[in-house]
């Protein structure tokens, strides 16, 4: 071995050498060694643009971005060259559905400590005349937002880490990484192998390929990116950077000229294998004919450029993937070895924060914060693959700057996964969503209707027919596919002991007993939210959510040690129908001789029975707050038992219906409302929680001192006091005259007919209940305050009395 080292960073790019700075400089004890196949920046990063922006997504995304601005002016003020800036930036909106979504980014911007303002036309055209604004309705200004230059800060960022012990070393081409047992173990290049704890992936395009050799899946795909520089342009001195996303570009000044960029609405997926081996610092041929029109727009939007000439024309390769986020962690097909790649054009300003907690992640094995939006186990091996990725690629560029729709569904790559009846529920008006690659019914269109999302952030098209389903579930009957819910069995000698030190329920029952639990990480946090039923003495079913399949099993097979048990994902096997309602018990009961009374079938419990003569496993279970029935049937007859099921009229429903029903209930939902970095304790779950039981559970101890002591946030119910007005996701929350939290999901009620949403309300040092329940309550959408109540409880049906009838 020639060297070995803690960590090896593949890839000289700026995400790479902020992972060796990182690593180097704020964990000083761990040994770093940062290997880059040509020369440091020579990849994607030494043509990047060098935007800087504050304002990301969500609220954990901008806290990344936020801390690249600050760590680079922090740099630069200790006498790095950087060439970072703090010029500003301009998002500009020409039409209203733009100006609103603008606002509310705003909003959720101030919340997070992003300094941005709304401006109007007039204003914008007094402060920066040379800015057409004559069909602008204004835009959101961010003062803080910022350029800076790629290479010069790549190059501080590696000259630091090298300054602190890191080793750097150019030339140095990764060929394999090195695997035993599963576990990544160091690399190996054309001169030495180098032996590591841990390996992270760096290396932009060509991370795919690396992970590939050794079975571990990153999902990312070039596409060609393309921006012109103008000849000198006579333009203020304070000139911020201007985004027009209605026109996709960007136009940033440089050096007293102007780069006008864009992300197209149909993009050019690359095939890397077009790409020369020694491809390094390296351009792509110019399509001028693809870029004219934006080019164009750019051009017109600053109309003294028109006349300037073009210094520059540029095409280089970015890598995009097929969610449009970026992905970060450890992969779960192989140990200790980590990615970071995938940026999808916004390296430069995610580069500092991504370095940070990366660090961080190394350092636990799991992330120092909710990242699930950008972990690399939200994603499946189908998304790996060519096809998939080359058309999802020629959309996912151009979403960067459209419109960021409520209940937006991708157009490309799409039936990738379906379930049984699929067919049989397009014959019934079926609009399907797309989850995971599930094709998932989420609305029924009426007679007459067409079955396609028409976007807006007022009530959409499906409002009607989603109102019709929920009335349906509320008052008589409605058949659910639930098909997609992610599905394992555990079985094995040490089931229950296995899946008990996971869980924090106690699944030492009986034989068709389901359990309503939480998997937990060692500071208490919820890495799952499952129903676990026992179905034989060794044999336990788990049932999860469609979108965390790879991180369940992942975490599943992670904490296996040396339990004496099988974990198999039997989510294909099976298909799942909810039937729920009031006269749930009253459909199902003439088509088998089992009694569904409540005595004989209670809430809770699961049984196998026939189903007109199909054989099913019944669970009595619901996540929409009526009786009801998850009945679990083999692949092969799904058909027949839908057939049986709709013999006799029955409403559809869909999975927008399923969210307004959970919401009343205040029923939470893994990923929005309960994450790794919320307890049950603060998202109200400390129900699940069996302290007694022997042996305890991952996080108790925890989760025991909160109880005790108390803590500094609560999950709350908000119900909007205007039936109007709708929300999305991470609205302001106001108590009184401060923000105190924001929402993190919601769905409109159609039995309170209002907006309805779940939030975290914040307190120092500890927040109770009582003050909760105090003060006056506004949730900030848009630039309105508009009036809401608070609840620790459900709206619908708080003392469960339907759910057990």
């Amino acid at each position: 071995m020639a060297d070995s080292f803690d960590v090896i960073v593949i890839g000289g790019g700026i995400i790479g050498a902020s992972m060796a700075y990182h690593l180097a400089c704020e964990t000083p004890r761990r040994s770093v060694c940062l290997l880059e196949r040509s020369k440091l920046t020579s990849g994607t990063t030494w043509h990047a643009a060098g935007l800087v922006a504050e304002l990301r997504a969500s609220a954990n995304l901008t806290r990344l971005a936020r801390y690249s601005g600050e760590l680079y002016d922090r740099l630069q003020t200790q006498g790095e060259a950087l060439g970072f800036r703090r010029v500003g930036a301009l998002t500009l909106a020409t039409h209203s559905d733009r100006q609103y979504e603008l606002l509310k980014l705003a909003a959720m911007a101030r919340h997070n400590g992003v300094d941005c303002t709304w401006w109007s036309a007039d204003a914008i055209a007094e402060r920066w005349p040379h800015i057409y604004s004559e069909d602008l309705l204004g835009g959101v200004y961010m003062p803080r937002d910022g350029q800076t230059n790629p290479v010069d800060t790549t190059l501080a960022l590696a000259r630091l880490a090298k300054a602190n012990g890191a080793l750097i070393k150019e030339d140095t081409a990764v060929t394999q990484i090195l695997v035993e047992n599963g576990i990544a173990t160091g690399v190996r290049t054309a001169d030495a192998d180098y032996h590591a704890s841990q390996v992270v992936v760096c290396a932009g395009l060509w991370s795919r390929s690396l992970g590939a050799q050794v079975g571990a899946h990153f999902p990312l795909y070039p596409a060609e990116h393309f921006y012109a520089v103008t000849e000198a342009v006579d333009t203020p001195a304070d000139a911020p950077i201007v985004r027009v996303p209605d026109h996709g570009v960007y136009i940033k000044p440089d050096a007293g000229r102007l780069l006008i960029g864009c992300f197209e609405r149909q993009a050019k997926p690359l095939d890397p294998a077009r790409l020369p081996a020694d491809f390094s610092f390296d351009e792509l041929p110019f399509d001028l004919e693809h870029f004219a029109p934006y080019l164009e727009r750019g051009l017109g939007r600053i109309p003294a450029a028109a006349s300037s000439g073009i210094r520059t024309w540029f095409n280089g390769p970015e890598s995009f993937t097929p969610d449009g986020r970026y992905m970060l962690g450890e992969s779960p097909h192989v140990a200790q070895l980590f990615v970071a790649a995938g940026f999808n054009s916004i390296g430069i300003q995610s580069a500092g924060g991504v370095g940070k907690v990366m660090a961080q992640w190394l350092d636990r094995r799991r992330p120092p914060m909710d990242l699930w939006e950008v972990d690399v186990r939200r994603f499946e091996p189908f998304q790996n693959q060519d096809e998939y990725l080359i058309e999802r690629t020629s959309e996912s560029l151009g979403l960067l700057y459209a419109m960021h729709w409520p209940y937006f569904q991708h157009e490309s790559a799409r039936h990738q996964k379906q379930s049984p009846v699929h067919d049989l529920l397009v014959q019934q008006g079926a609009c399907f969503g797309e989850l995971a690659g599930w094709e998932r019914p989420n609305w029924y269109a009426q007679p007459g209707e067409t079955p396609q999302y028409e976007y807006s952030y007022g009530r959409q098209n499906w409002f009607e027919c989603t109102r019709a389903e929920c009335n349906a579930v509320r008052e008589a009957v409605a058949l659910f596919d639930q098909t997609s819910f992610a599905k394992y069995e555990i079985a094995g000698t040490d089931a229950c002991r296995f899946l008990n030190r996971l869980s924090t329920g106690d699944l030492e029952v009986a034989p068709g007993k389901v359990t309503y639990c939480q998997w937990l990480n060692t500071d208490g946090g919820i890495e799952a939210d499952v129903t676990i039923t026992r179905v034989a003495e060794d044999v336990y079913w788990v049932i999860s959510t469609a979108a965390c399949v790879t991180r369940d099993l992942h975490w599943l097979n992670r904490h296996r040690g040396d339990h004496r048990v099988d974990i198999n994902n039997i989510t294909n096997a099976y298909a799942v129908f909810g039937v729920m309602g009031p006269q749930a018990r009253e459909h199902l009961q003439r088509l088998t001789d089992t009694s569904l009374d409540a005595k004989d079938f209670a809430f809770g419990t699961s049984a196998q029975l026939d189903i007109g003569g199909v054989s099913v496993r019944a669970m009595r279970i619901t996540y929409v707050g009526e009786l009801g029935w998850e009945l679990y049937v083999p692949a092969q007859d799904a058909v027949a038992l839908y057939r049986v099921l709709t013999s006799a009229p029955i409403q559809h429903a869909g999975y927008h219906a399923m969210d307004s029903l959970r919401m009343e209930k205040a029923y939470r939902h893994w990923g929005h409302d309960i994450t790794e970095e919320d307890t049950p304790v603060q998202a109200g779950l400390t129900f699940t929680a069996a302290f007694g039981k022997p042996g305890g559970f991952i996080g108790q101890d925890v989760l025991a001192r909160q109880k005790a002591e108390g803590v500094n946030r609560r999950l709350a119910l908000f119900q909007l006091q205007d039936s109007t007005t709708l929300l999305t996701h991470d609205e302001p929350i106001w108590q009184d005259d401060q923000t105190v939290g924001h929402i993190v999901s919601s769905a409109y009620s159609y039995t309170f007919n209002c907006s309805v949403g779940l939030g975290y309300v914040h307190g120092e040092p500890v927040i109770s209940r009582r003050q909760i329940l105090q003060g006056t309550y506004h949730v900030e959408v848009a630039d309105q305050k508009v009036p809401a109540r608070v609840s620790l409880r459900a709206l619908y049906d708080p003392d469960n009395q339907r759910i057990h009838c």
